[in-house]
């Protein structure tokens, strides 16, 4: 492989000729046997950071939080004081948590990673003599790429021809436009962006087309290289954001409360030890440890039950956002409408049906190579004239800013040029109309004759497109500037009907709370007719050209009330979207052209389809398995039910654990001993756990998925301080009754308080699981079952044989029933604060 390091003969300062020989490749690339054992030499063409984890490296990630870390700790200086039972008890509590976090993660992560290689980038590459599609990742030093508009560049390589080829490179430059790329020699101390005969990992084909020897895969590139530099991460989803500030919230409550304990029992002449392990514990109970293995689950099984509605998630932490989304946006070809263009007509200047223009039409369509797309296809399918003895000569390949196509064909002795595209880029190059058999100059009246047309087809919902021609002498090669002087022969008419079933699917989004945005390159006329066929009231209309006019502050406010914007440029749909932002809404893209790669890039919810072109593949959160609103309307209820199951942890982990080790902290004051040992706080804990982990199957109220939520912070605040304190109320009833009432000794005590504690801990979750009352709405039955299963054990393990080693004594029958009795005044007061708590303060 070429040395880049070499200074004195990077591989971009070497000739064709040369670099061929090097890699032992050709101009028609290398054999598939070769392919293989290169793959084998080289390894896949992946960067380090998309690797997946390993079975032990998720385990060892769940002994990295600090808390753990000292329990460790203080684990081996109970064994180095010989208090051998208490040791091996905590370490088996610590490893059990870890192992069933560990299980769980491992498990959603292969789920995830399964789903994620149904979409898996594409690369057309030349082996045996042949195109031939593979995997990105299978692309070898050698191979020889054949890139187009909308491919993403799959690995550096070198550029054997081009034609009319521009890059988009921002990615790794910071260019704000696409760059030519053309075949040749670059000087050796030429920058990234001066390298104009090569192309790089990352990077994508805005327009054109091109041969590619590929010199550099996977972390040799110029992107893995400074993927290995920085830590890359994707920007931080409104998911992530809200779990985020909520440990920051834990934290701060943790270490008070911690501390403060620590502190005190020391203060009273209590063990160190004890007091240590104590507030460790306290730490442990206070902190929600399974938030990261939950949401991993409920993302998990988020992504397949998606997957079975036919969306693929490609990035998990986008599910929420999902949920969260207030503001779709979509252009409407494909989603709106049925998506299968239908070719009307080729008419004349004076509307009438026309061969001329139909041929002229046909050949520019039948021998394009470019970007594939459903106008073409609607032509070449529509009819197939005589083209015998016509041979293509040129192309100048489209692009959004010439908004034009061209192709050149040999007829006999002439080559003609014939251009087609947006009838304003094709008036603009024309200086004759034909005008029946004659070739008339272009004047004014023939211009307004033009658009009256234009716009009574355009209101009917016809999309218009302009064909122009001329005669041209022959050259060795034809380029954007040889589009000039045409003769404008006439239009091409094309109808894509509204989708069956998209006014419901609509007003199923509107009843969620989702509002529906339209944003077009089409004309407004069109983009109306549409938005009135499928019974969607206009808020606001915004065309490109009043976009370019408008401050960033003035959009905000356009963006938010306008529901349609029409004739807009790619950059402009990413200032659209970037607005609603800044508005306070989570916003939702979809689309699947190149064009469409920077709004999807700056969406909350980026949603393409599985036949996009790659670049808009890569963008995108989701790819849906086929292009319709209906399949999005399924994707929300699952982001949403995903969200409300994961939102439900947070509440119950935060409310009871701060309820339970404010008791704690509490009663460690005031009583003379531990109100519980060390290892009887991490055992509640982890038995507790238990159920919680059962939160992904759990079933979610119809009402709750009818409208977005967000992160709450301040709600979360609120919630954990009302049951948090009525938890510890009936905390403090159990310390009096046992205590004062019953005089009951520390073991008896504890016994009698770990069973209130653990029961009453799991069987609230059924109450504070909904905001319905709680025999409304039905929970899972494995969270049931799981729950049942953790109350016997609980009830059990104080009359089983491990009950000294834990420091539980059998309880008398009479105080077990107290307990019970406490247990479930504490479930009925909690469905009646559940009440009050949402009617003031939910």
């Amino acid at each position: 492989m070429p040395d880049k390091t070499n200074v004195s003969n990077p591989y971009w300062t070497q000739p064709e000729e040369s670099l061929l020989g090097r890699l032992q490749s050709s101009a028609s690339g290398i054999s598939s046997a070769e392919a293989g054992k290169r793959l084998e030499t080289y390894g896949s063409n992946l960067l380090g950071g998309r690797k997946k984890s390993t079975r032990f490296s998720l385990f060892i990630n769940q002994f990295k939080s600090p808390i753990v870390i000292l329990l460790l700790i203080a684990t081996l200086i109970s064994a180095f004081l010989q208090d051998w039972v208490d040791a091996v008890i905590i370490l088996a509590i610590v490893v059990g948590s870890a192992l069933l976090s560990f299980t769980q993660e491992y498990s959603a992560s292969n789920a995830a990673e399964q789903l994620r290689a149904q979409v898996r980038i594409k690369a057309n590459v030349l082996r045996d003599g042949e195109p031939v599609v593979v995997t990105a990742e299978e692309v070898v030093p050698g191979d020889v790429a054949l890139l187009s508009a909308g491919s993403l560049v799959p690995a550096d390589g070198v550029v054997l021809e081009a034609n009319e080829f521009f890059v988009n490179q921002a990615v790794l430059t910071g260019e704000t436009f696409p760059v030519e790329k053309t075949a040749g020699v670059s000087a050796a101390k030429s920058g990234l962006a001066e390298r104009t005969n090569c192309v790089f990992m990352g990077t994508n084909v805005r327009s054109g087309s091109a041969k590619v020897l590929i010199i550099q895969t996977g972390a040799s590139t110029e992107f893995g290289q400074i993927a290995e530099r920085l830590s890359l991460r994707p920007p931080e989803t409104e998911f992530e954001r809200g779990i985020r500030r909520l440990g920051y919230l834990l934290t701060e409550v943790t270490l008070v409360m911690v501390l403060a304990v620590f502190a005190f029992n020391v203060f009273f002449h209590k063990p160190v030890l004890d007091s240590f392990l104590f507030s460790l514990a306290l730490a442990v109970g206070l902190t929600p440890q399974l938030l990261p293995a939950i949401i991993n689950i409920n993302l998990s099984r988020g992504s397949q039950a998606m997957a079975a509605r036919g969306v693929i998630v490609r990035r998990l932490a986008s599910i929420e956002n999902f949920g969260s989304m207030d503001v779709l946006c979509t252009d409407k070809t494909g989603t709106l409408t049925a998506g299968v263009v239908q070719m009307d007509g080729a008419v004349d200047l004076q509307g009438q049906p026309s061969d001329l223009v139909f041929r002229d039409a046909y050949l520019n369509a039948h021998f394009q190579t470019g970007l594939a797309n459903p106008l073409d296809e609607a032509i070449v399918t529509k009819a197939q004239p005589d083209i015998a003895g016509l041979v293509k000569v040129d192309e100048v390949p489209y692009d959004f800013v010439r908004k034009r196509l061209t192709v050149v064909v040999q007829d006999g002795d002439h080559h003609r040029l014939v251009t087609k595209g947006a009838l304003d880029s094709i008036l603009a190059v024309c200086l004759q109309v034909q005008d029946g058999a004659d070739a008339r100059p272009f004047d004014q009246a023939h211009r307004d004759q033009i658009q009256r047309r234009f716009a009574d087809w355009s209101s009917q919902g016809f999309r218009v497109l302009g064909v122009a021609a001329k005669n041209i002498p022959p050259q060795p090669a034809y380029t954007r500037d040889d589009e000039k002087e045409l003769t404008f022969s006439g239009f091409l008419l094309f109808f894509d009907p509204p989708k069956p079933g998209v006014q419901e699917t609509i007003a199923d989004l509107a009843e969620m709370g989702v509002k529906l945005k339209i944003i077009t390159g089409d004309n407004r006329l069109v983009a109306q007719h549409t938005a009135q066929s499928i019974g969607m009231e206009v808020t606001g209309v915004v065309t490109g050209s009043q976009l370019q006019d408008l401050r960033d502050e003035a959009l905000w406010h356009s963006a938010n009330q306008a529901n349609l914007f029409v004739e807009v440029d790619p950059n402009q749909k990413e200032r659209i979207i970037l607005a609603l932002k800044k508005m306070g809404h989570v916003v939702g893209y979809m689309g699947d052209g190149i064009n469409d790669a920077p709004a999807l890039h700056a969406a909350d919810v980026g949603i393409s389809v599985d036949t996009a072109v790659d670049v808009a593949k890569e963008a995108a959160d989701f790819v849906l398995m086929k292009k319709d609103l209906s399949v999005l309307h399924q994707g929300i209820v699952q982001g949403r039910t995903t969200f409300a199951n994961t939102l439900k942890y947070v509440y119950m982990a935060t409310g009871a654990n701060f309820g339970n080790m404010f008791s704690m902290a509490g009663a460690s004051l005031f009583l003379p001993f531990l109100p519980l040992l060390p290892k009887q706080i991490l055992l509640i804990n982890f038995m507790t756990d238990l159920p919680e982990m059962t939160i992904a199957t759990d079933n979610v109220d119809p009402d709750y998925v009818r409208a977005p939520h967000r992160w709450d912070i301040h709600f979360i605040q609120r919630f954990m301080l009302v049951f948090g304190l009525l938890s510890s109320a009936f905390d403090y009833i159990t310390f009096g009754v046992l205590r004062l009432g019953l005089h009951a000794g520390p073991e008896i005590f504890r016994t009698g308080w770990f069973i209130e504690s653990l029961l009453s801990a799991t069987l609230v979750v059924f109450s504070l699981r909904t905001r319905l009352p709680l025999f409304r709405s039905r929970p899972s039955h494995l969270m049931i079952l799981v729950t049942a299963l953790v109350w016997l054990v609980a009830l059990a393990i104080p009359y089983s044989p491990i009950a000294g080693a834990l420091g539980f004594v059998p309880l008398p029958l009479g105080y077990l029933g107290i307990v019970l009795l406490i247990v479930v005044s504490f479930l009925i007061s909690a469905e009646l604060t559940k009440r009050w708590f949402y009617r003031h303060l939910g």
